[in-house]
């Protein structure tokens, strides 16, 4: 009797069991199988023959599931892969492979609606063969190879990939977010039809059961999807394509940390498979990649005309309304008379905040510390982390003076002040207004023909080229600093990122304002003329002399929890930061989660990758030593 390793979809390590012999030449690597676990018999994958010494009572697999194997080597090896690089045992990464509805299928549901026709317009740009033909002949060779596409605009890089699909072919093509799926489906549906499978978290449990269904019998060849996507139990995919690679939602946020773009890579290398990565405006990471020759680097010849820029300096700006400057005023008002579209965008929720007059003290929330933001609709103090809700105050918290006042504006305001300055009432976009999938789904019927858009970055990644496909006439990014104050290294490479994607969305001849209180910044230098090449040269030097990423690895330990021995926690992370002097870690901090609870954070960070994944490990064994601790890992984050 041969013993084998089972993996299931929990927070465990492989476990051992007996096959019997009547299974043992179907009991394959990547084989469904089902076994008991506890008091259940629960469904898993095999990950092979057991090299463990076999000590004790050993239990016996009940059935081997399929025909093939549900994961193909290349798969198995991603999954040891992603437990190494990210830290965490193979069953959590099994449950982000596969969903559950692949272990326990769910009949689709007749009644389910067949989904609408969207029309496409006739809007595609014609791309450059000689790029067309270098990923072809990567393709035709059955080799691994990486491409990075700068595509000079959104449409040029649909375009780009509509040309590269072609019917016959095997590929997995990766969008960051469901709206922009949804306007990209129509264009593949037109070259793959029925063999076109679509994966993202608002598929039904049978719509997601009958995908898998079709993707490991062969009936569906090109899956298009979010970030689960990568996942997919495709057989011998052509290509693996990455649009928008830069995007942050490639990231997970919570639970098991990995990026779907990094793992495209890595099974594009496992799979033997060419990757397209392609963006706008690519990141840094991305860059440094293709000029270490790691990626091969494309730029389209194509020579689009853009909008124009200006930098709009506040502190010399008269401002008829706050957050609002004369000249997007003006601006505003000449475009209007011209029946033009125009999109506003601040990044900051709610009507504004609340500050005392006396000691200059603004009302904060006493569980976060962040300021709390005054919503019109209900006359309510919120928090915008934690979500608790407050009665305005009347005194100021601290000096107890009755002199406190509105400061600040936040999107109800400017939404107050659009409708009295233009006698228009703005189409106001964020996560107040949009609570739901239908709210989403019924947004692009909500602007059409709308002279005015308002919104926080929720506008900018819910708007598609349908959208916006004749163009608005003019764009205002009303905080543009708020993008450079974010606390993070990479916040010169976002603020760059998301602007770039709002100026996308304005047709040529257009124009876009960022209004700043920093207008000597380099990134408003670059931005006015659209020169990413040397923003990205610049921001390569400052990271290399910070030793932040690509010229490191970093890793964030977070420790969070309820009941434990704090004191032995704080000793034993203090004994851990001695071992690890040669490495720079900076902290613990301490914030307070969503539920109130402390949560200490450490960020490691290294040359070497192997030093931080070593220190890391140690870490975690402190989870193990304290049960009511909860350690999360996130590599690269």
């Amino acid at each position: 009797m041969e013993f084998i390793d089972v993996v299931f979809p929990l927070n465990l390590g492989p476990l051992t069991y007996k096959c019997p012999e009547h299974l043992n030449e179907k009991a394959l690597p990547g084989m469904f199988v089902s076994a008991p676990l506890k008091k259940h018999i629960s469904f898993g994958i095999i990950l092979g023959k057991s090299s463990k010494t076999i000590k004790g009572e050993i239990k016996t697999i009940s059935e081997v599931h399929g025909e093939s194997p549900m994961l193909e080597p290349p798969l198995l090896n991603l999954l040891e892969w992603m437990s190494d690089y990210y830290i965490a045992n193979k069953g959590i990464v099994l449950k982000s492979m596969l969903t559950k509805e692949v272990f326990k299928p769910v009949k689709q549901r007749k009644s389910v609606k067949a989904e609408k026709e969207t029309e496409i317009p006739e809007i595609l740009l014609d791309v450059d063969e000689n790029i067309l033909s270098k990923i072809n002949e990567s393709i035709s060779q059955k080799e691994y190879k990486t491409f990075l596409m700068h595509a000079p605009s959104s449409l040029y890089e649909i375009s780009f990939m509509t040309k590269l699909l072609k019917p016959d072919m095997k590929a997995i093509v990766l969008v960051p977010e469901i709206v922009q799926l949804n306007h990209i489906a129509p264009y593949l549906k037109k070259i793959f039809g029925e063999k076109l499978c679509i994966l993202h978290s608002s598929v039904t449990k049978g719509q997601r059961s009958e995908a898998y269904s079709k993707i490991i019998s062969g009936e569906c060849n090109v899956v298009l999807g979010t970030r689960s996507a990568i996942f997919a139990p495709l057989k011998n995919p052509s290509m693996i394509i990455v649009m928008h690679e830069q995007s942050t939602s490639y990231k997970t946020e919570e639970g098991f940390r990995y990026n779907a773009r990094d793992i495209a890579v890595m099974r594009g290398l496992l799979e033997k498979t060419t990757v397209v990565l392609s963006s706008i405006c690519p990141s840094i990471e991305s860059i440094y990649n293709a000029k270490k020759n790691k990626y091969t680097l494309l730029k389209p010849s194509a020579i689009l005309k853009k909008p124009a820029i200006r930098i709009v300096n506040m502190y010399n700006e008269k401002q008829p309304n706050p957050n609002l400057s004369k000249t997007v005023v003006d601006a505003a008002s000449s475009a209007i008379k011209k029946n033009e579209r125009i999109m506003f965008v601040i990044n900051k929720k709610g009507y504004s905040m609340l500050s005392c007059k006396e000691c200059e003290n603004i009302e904060t929330c006493s569980k976060c510390g962040i300021p709390l933001v005054l919503h019109n609709e209900d006359k309510s103090l919120r928090c915008s982390y934690c979500g608790i809700k407050t009665k305005i105050v009347d005194s100021c918290s601290k000096c107890k003076s009755f002199k406190v006042a509105l400061t600040g504006a936040g999107i109800q305001r400017i939404e107050e002040s659009i409708k009295k300055l233009f006698n228009i009432q703005p189409i106001r976009l964020d996560s107040d207004k949009i609570q739901g999938k239908a709210d989403l789904e019924s947004f692009s019927e909500m602007i059409k023909g709308e002279a005015i858009l308002l919104g926080t970055k929720l506008l900018t990644k819910r708007l598609n080229l349908h959208d916006t496909h004749e163009g608005l006439g003019m764009a205002a990014v009303l905080n543009a600093d708020f993008y450079l104050n974010l606390p993070d290294f990479r916040s010169a490479e976002k603020a760059y990122q998301e602007i770039y994607a709002i100026a996308d969305r304005v047709k040529p001849e257009g124009r876009i304002f960022l209004q700043t209180r920093m207008p000597q910044n380099d990134v408003y230098r670059f931005l006015r003329n659209y020169d990413y090449d040397s923003f990205c040269n610049e921001e390569l030097s400052r990271r290399k002399a910070m030793l932040y990423p690509p010229y490191s690895k970093l890793a964030i330990i977070t420790f969070k929890g309820r009941d434990y021995n704090e004191k032995k926690v704080k000793d034993r992370i203090q004994k851990l930061l001695k071992e690890n002097e040669d490495m720079e870690i900076l902290g613990p901090s301490l914030s307070m989660t969503k539920k109130g609870q402390k949560e200490y954070s450490l960020l490691m960070k290294s040359p070497t990758k192997n030093k931080v994944n070593l220190a890391a490990r140690e870490f975690l064994k402190i989870g193990e030593e304290e049960k009511n601790l909860k350690i999360n890992i996130a590599i690269d984050a």
